[in-house]
């Protein structure tokens, strides 16, 4: 079969007209995905500017000093005579923590320093260690407990709320749904001191604090893996408890507003089965959103985790927050909701990047 050819002047035809058929139908689908991709790194290139401008501005604006912070901490350890200070070793520390020269020269040093250097100055928690060092040293902790808590809350929310959805009208789908209303209302952090009071003081079942025995040697063995797992098992519960009601509720709203929809009811008078009913019409339009949602509720997921972690003594980067804010520690501070945005941010992306595989309609939104 021979290839069909679109000729005619080029002021008629267009520039976007001319050619082959199946150039033409490749063009029109390779442009709206160039300019969705190009549309969502534009917007998350200036939500990621914005959101570092904004944690530089309140941690600059918080009160407190922290280069007496380090002089006390310094001080304390023997290191340092308060009685015998100067001023060059305070300008030497205003230096080193980036705190000389007026707000926008801070701000241009604080950009160049964290995007050219990747750098995010010394650590008051453990100086003169670099805050880099002190931050990834706890952050796969907390991407471990949070990963596992959102990957768990989802599947069973999203799995549940469907088919308590799909079965609404029984007495156990309405008695679930009311007790995950109950549950989604509760903060993580209740949640887990309800687990630390029951289930580690009252009946000892798992430790009360920790990540790991300490007696055991850390590595990629069984004791050291089993033993995580029991440590991290009230953290990633107290967290995924909240999680399973939320996405369980709100998927069951999804699956109910689309058994309303006159394609479906088209649909079963063709006599499909109520299987394929489920299968091609009801979970592939209720799971779609919140796939989208998962990426704007990782956000929230990550707050909740500071307190649950502090509740734990778990050594994530929610603790060592805390314990920054609390020594007033500016640039490991800073750094751990520098790195949370940005990873919230990118997983953001890259969940929005991949939609337009699940949902094609998604390219072609503006």
């Amino acid at each position: 079969m021979a290839t069909q050819v679109l000729t005619g002047p080029a002021d008629r035809l267009g520039p976007d007209l001319t050619g082959t058929v199946e150039e033409i139908q490749t063009r029109q689908r390779v442009h709206p995905l160039v300019s969705y991709i190009a549309r969502r790194f534009g917007l998350y290139l200036i939500s990621l500017w914005g959101a570092l401008t904004a944690t530089f501005l309140f941690f600059r604006l918080m009160p407190g000093d922290p280069i007496s912070a380090i002089i006390s901490q310094l001080a304390s350890k023997g290191q340092y005579s308060t009685q015998s200070g100067s001023e060059d070793i305070s300008a030497y520390y205003t230096k080193a923590f980036g705190l000389d020269g007026n707000l926008f020269e801070q701000y241009l040093h604080y950009l160049n320093r964290l995007i050219i250097h990747q750098d995010l100055g010394p650590s008051i928690v453990s100086y003169p260690s670099p805050a880099t060092h002190i931050i990834l040293r706890s952050l796969p902790w907390t991407i471990a407990l949070i990963g596992t808590a959102t990957v768990i809350s989802w599947v069973l929310g999203v799995v549940g709320g469907t088919f308590v959805g799909w079965a609404r009208s029984s007495r156990l789908g309405g008695g679930i749904t009311n007790i995950a209303l109950v549950l989604s209302h509760i903060p993580a952090y209740f949640i887990a001191l309800f687990f630390i009071i029951f289930f580690a003081y009252r009946n000892p079942i798992f430790p009360p604090n920790g990540a790991y025995d300490a007696r055991l040697d850390k590595g990629f063995n069984l004791p050291f893996i089993l033993s995580v797992i029991k440590y991290g098992t009230l953290p990633v519960l107290a967290t995924t408890i909240v999680g399973v009601s939320f996405w369980l509720i709100t998927t069951r709203a999804l699956v109910i507003s689309v058994l309303g929809e006159d394609y479906l009811t088209y649909a079963e008078a063709k006599g499909l089965s109520r299987r394929r009913l489920l299968n091609r019409y009801v979970m592939r339009n209720a799971w779609l959103p919140q796939i989208s949602a998962l990426g704007i509720v990782i956000g929230g997921v990550v707050n909740g985790n500071v307190l649950v972690e502090q509740l734990f003594r778990y050594p994530g980067v929610g603790k060592l927050l805390i314990d920054a804010i609390t020594i007033k520690d500016v640039n490991t501070a800073q750094g751990i909701v520098v790195i949370l945005i940005f990873l919230v941010l990118t997983l953001n992306l890259i969940i929005d990047l991949c939609l337009p595989l699940f949902d094609p309609r998604v390219k072609l939104a503006r």
